[in-house]
């Protein structure tokens, strides 16, 4: 996926992807690929707010995606909307170079106790 990460906070995480080999057969960004650019940046939000012993699980994803990006990178920007003890919701925005929206996209994350098993 070829993905950047840019800043990383709890409160916001910044990352980017390149288009060139994450577009669908016309040439157009894929959508899955923004829906794997806005799980990744919304997930390891998660994980720095849920701090040491703890993993972040995504339990809901959607997204829309408003144009399509053929060339070049887009940028994915992830800010928390609610932090708890137990659930983090993340707003995601992804636009491309010309800071033109190219897909919205919410995720919902489950925080809790790393098994004794996880890595």
């Amino acid at each position: 996926m070829g993905i950047e990460f840019l800043e990383g906070s709890p409160e916001r995480v910044v990352a980017r992807m390149p288009v060139k080999g994450n577009t669908q057969p016309y040439g157009l960004l894929h959508g899955g690929a923004s829906v794997v650019l806005a799980e990744s940046i919304g997930s390891a939000g998660a994980a720095l707010h849920a701090g040491s012993g703890r993993i972040a699980v995504g339990i809901e994803i959607n997204a829309t995606h408003h144009r399509s990006a053929t060339e070049g990178y887009v940028t994915g920007v992830a800010t928390r909307v609610h932090g708890g003890n137990t659930l983090a919701t993340y707003d995601i925005v992804i636009t491309d170079e010309r800071d033109r929206r190219v897909c919205t996209a919410r995720l919902t994350c489950m925080l809790r106790d790393r098994p004794a098993t996880a890595i």
